[in-house]
């Protein structure tokens, strides 16, 4: 399980679990709970290059960013680290 901290969402902290490169649970704590509830499920079982290419740049509310957009950065992270 991945643990990314989040910044300038409603969000706090994203946790995560993936499977050769499948994301396999997303679970998001505060922030919005339907949207992300119903988030987690429809990337749940998705290529993680698939999620980023579908939330990457999301913004919500006038930020630079969204909770979407949060995830795509701890996987980008991921990857560099796996790399």
């Amino acid at each position: 399980m991945y643990i990314y901290k989040t910044t300038g969402v409603c969000s706090k902290q994203i946790e995560f679990h993936v499977e050769e490169s499948i994301l396999k649970e997303v679970k998001f704590y505060a922030g919005c709970p339907g949207s992300l509830q119903g988030i987690s499920r429809l990337i749940s079982g998705m290529h993680i290059d698939d999620a980023i290419e579908k939330l990457h740049g999301i913004t919500c509310s006038g930020k630079n960013t969204s909770c979407p957009d949060q995830l795509t950065k701890a996987l980008m992270l991921l990857k560099e680290q796996i790399a």
